[in-house]
């Protein structure tokens, strides 16, 4: 996961942007939540798409759903 948060969800930024020992806390969290549900979209997809969940690149999920999201169109 931190590997992730490194390379993927990380994008040249400081690592950790908070301040204060609890807003680092919360952080992490959101860093691991957010882990977390890219995970199981990965799963899901996959799952629907009958193809095995490894075979879905991480980063590459990332990127869509940076695309996907900035869309007008996109309704969560």
């Amino acid at each position: 996961m931190i590997g992730h948060h490194k390379t993927d969800l990380g994008e040249g930024r400081p690592v950790l942007r908070s301040k204060t020992p609890k807003l680092v806390e919360q952080e992490i969290w959101g860093y691991l939540l957010t882990h977390f549900a890219i995970s199981a979209l990965i799963c899901s997809a996959a799952t629907t798409a009958g193809i095995d969940p490894d075979r879905v690149r991480f980063k590459r999920t990332v990127r869509l759903m940076r695309r996907r999201v900035g869309d007008p169109s996109f309704s969560p």
